[in-house]
């Protein structure tokens, strides 16, 4: 009989107050859509770093005779076939390093037309042109100043780059990114908690008869306010549902249909990862409305 009186009292409060009710549904939807999304934003981060640290190469570049003319580090001309043995020998001695590759002039201007073959001024690079490196794969790459200075200074070498580096600011970008995710969503999560705050209040002003003859009867305090905590909790699920299906639906056509489709250079995070976050947007979305709506009724009801 008491689960049938709460359950019908969640009932007439939802239909009292239909629109404030969807309002706090919406509200709390995009919320915790923000919420799992700046999650996830954060751990696809985290795997294209664990991703790409793992490829990242030390790349020392040699002087050519065109760099010669051009660069002051180049100033000796062009590295020679001695200094070349040189550096692949005291690369290969070094703890730090796990392996180590030289490119050719004419493999670098291979890989160069595989990569911009179609840009207009392709076809104005000639062999000659490119810089012969040693591409070193270090056991921690961390380690890039050990290489750096033990080699930035040597002859016939214009420049010892930490492709790390050029990918750092994209993190940044992706980092930064997530911060303003995180920052939007605690915007909506205090609009969502103002809703809620006052849409339980509304409730209980609409029902004051009732709970004040609740009272009389002898109701405890706590089965007075269970059916306004249920319904603001009820609220917070059906936004918590909607806020899951923005992430699965985001998942299966942005991500796995569309840029895991046109962007093949990104490991991007799976299901298993989109599927851990559920039960997390889920409890939020029950206990934050409920943990609300209880802290209004003890605040400015007194019942």
């Amino acid at each position: 009989m008491r689960a049938q009186f709460v359950l019908s009292e969640i009932g007439v409060g939802l239909r009292r107050n239909l629109t404030m009710t969807f309002a706090v549904i919406v509200s709390v939807a995009l919320s915790l859509a923000l919420f799992g999304g700046s999650l996830l934003m954060r751990e696809q981060v985290s795997t294209m770093k664990g991703y790409w640290y793992d490829k990242v190469n030390v790349n020392i570049f040699l002087c050519s005779r065109s760099d010669a003319e051009t660069d002051p580090a180049c100033a000796k001309g062009a590295a020679t076939t001695e200094q070349k043995k040189q550096i692949r020998a005291d690369l290969e001695k070094m703890p730090v390093v796990q392996s180590v590759q030289f490119e050719t002039a004419e493999e670098a201007y291979k890989h160069y037309k595989e990569q911009f073959g179609k840009s207009p001024i392709a076809g104005s690079v000639t062999p000659d042109q490119m810089q012969e490196s040693f591409r070193v794969k270090l056991r921690d790459p961390t380690k890039y100043a050990v290489i750096s200075s033990a080699f930035a200074e040597r002859p016939g070498v214009q420049l010892v780059q930490d492709q790390k580096d050029l990918l750092e600011d994209l993190f940044n970008l992706l980092s930064g990114a997530n911060y303003a995710a995180l920052g939007v969503m605690a915007l909506m999560l205090v609009v969502a908690l103002a809703l809620i705050v006052n849409t339980v209040r509304v409730s209980a002003f609409s029902r004051r008869r009732e709970t004040g003859i609740m009272r009389l009867v002898g109701a405890s305090s706590f089965y007075i306010q269970i059916p306004f905590i249920m319904e603001a909790a009820f609220a917070g699920l059906l936004g918590a549902c909607f806020a899951c299906l923005l992430l699965v639906g985001g998942q299966y056509f942005l991500v796995n249909n569309w840029l895991a489709q046109h962007i093949d250079v990104v490991q991007f995070i799976g299901w298993d990862a989109v599927l851990g976050k559920l039960p997390l947007v889920i409890a939020i979305g029950v206990l934050m409305p409920a943990l609300a709506a209880f802290v209004a009724l003890w605040k400015y009801l007194r019942v």
